[in-house]
């Protein structure tokens, strides 16, 4: 019997029991779309973050209130970044292009009769540069803002929205902690920043927010949450991270561990790749599990399968067939189930991420390397699980066989 009638028989008979068939692929099927599913969206998470932290701002470096070790074991940073050190670092550093600060705080803020509790953000009039922030309406605070103290905001999008709809937002007023503020400007909708919605926020000159809203609690100046510098390009940040490390360290006489730490894009990008990626190889082989549990499963059925079918394997033995004959035909149809599984669990997958990506920011992220493997080790797991049963066919003494029928 050649290759093509084992194939034919071996479908016959998975068609003549489709239930059976149908069940004993369920366990590639759920196997292989969670492999599938489970990489997508990792490579979509990972995605997702990697253009979240790209959006901070072009070069961007991010000097933070105390060392790595204050940050791990305390919630509450200490205060030893303030207004001067941005100054500072705005013209010694001659690797950087542009800096600004933040000065972020949490407060309600009231138009009318509604009131929203949202995050509040002291900066300089190089936010937009730094950041990468666009005006979509009126015009952002300047330095004469900033001397003078003015009670002026910029609001971001979703906020806009929020309060006055399609009407225009500028020069009326709102309150934020019993103050009254005049809005100047609105900005471009970009969404949120790692955890910071800059579209539900209301930015103020930063002088103002400390005097008006924060208040100044740090002995040496003005404090602020954390400064944002942007290098001149992407192969001055590393010599922007060393000036910048050695000017703060003189200006805070600094002896022995520094009270600050300095965070570049590059740092968080790949930070997060190897994150995301571990996360992903850990889904995928828990996914994988399916899988094996799965071809168990064909085992077992085909097992079963050859306990059934006795009759039928000692009477084709007794007109001619050989071992090698019912071996391959069981190992044809363990192989076609595990296939045919995989490709229905493949489109489940792919459905799956498509899914995904249309109730949730993740992008869909469909990896043919990633298919090509679960449906090849799907495959394979069906063959490897297949010789047993098939085997164990292929040695039935018909005599025995036909007398067991």
């Amino acid at each position: 019997m050649n290759f093509l009638e084992s194939i034919n028989m071996a479908g016959k008979t998975l068609l003549s029991n489709k239930l059976r068939s149908a069940l004993t692929m369920l366990g590639i099927v759920i196997g292989n779309a969670s492999v599938i599913a489970m990489i997508g969206i990792g490579e979509g998470g990972q995605k997702y973050v990697s253009q979240q932290l790209e959006s901070l701002g072009p070069n961007v470096l991010f000097v933070i209130p105390g060392n790595r070790e204050t940050q791990r074991i305390s919630l509450d940073l200490p205060k030893t970044l303030v207004l001067e050190d941005a100054e500072a670092i705005a013209t010694q550093v001659p690797t950087v292009a542009a800096v600004t600060a933040e000065l972020n705080s949490r407060q309600i803020v009231t138009y009318r009769n509604r009131n929203t509790d949202i995050n509040i953000i002291g900066t300089t009039p190089s936010f937009l540069k730094v950041r990468d922030f666009e005006i979509a309406k009126g015009r952002f605070f300047t330095d004469i803002d900033m001397k003078r103290s003015n009670q002026v905001v910029v609001l971001g999008a979703k906020l806009a929205e929020r309060f006055f709809g399609n009407s225009n937002p500028i020069g009326q007023q709102l309150r934020i902690k019993d103050t009254s503020f005049q809005i100047i400007g609105v900005l471009v909708s970009k969404g949120s920043n790692l955890g910071v919605d800059y579209d539900d926020a209301a930015l103020l000159p930063v002088v103002t927010a400390a005097n008006r809203i924060v208040g100044r609690t740090s002995p040496y100046g003005l404090e602020l949450t954390y400064i944002v510098a942007s290098a001149k390009n992407a192969d001055s940040v590393d010599a922007a991270q060393f000036q910048i490390t050695n000017l703060l360290r003189l200006r805070h006489k600094i002896i022995g561990e520094d009270d600050f730490t300095i965070n570049t894009q590059k740092d968080a990008l790949q930070t997060v790749g190897q994150i995301t990626s571990a996360l992903t190889i850990m889904l995928a082989a828990i996914a994988g599990i399916s899988l094996f549990v799965g071809g168990i499963g064909i085992m077992n059925i085909m097992l079963v399968s050859v306990t059934e079918r006795t009759q039928e394997i000692g009477l084709r033995k007794a007109i001619g067939a050989t071992e090698q004959d019912i071996l391959l035909q069981f190992i044809i149809e363990a192989v076609i189930v595990s296939a045919a599984g995989g490709l229905v669990g493949t489109a489940v997958g792919v459905s799956g991420i498509m899914l995904v990506a249309a109730l949730t920011p993740l992008e869909a992220s469909i990896s043919p390397l990633a298919i090509a493997i679960a449906v090849g080790v799907s495959g394979g797991i069906g063959l490897f699980f297949g010789v047993v049963p098939a085997r164990r066919a292929a040695k039935l003494d018909p005599i025995v066989a036909l007398r067991s029928a």
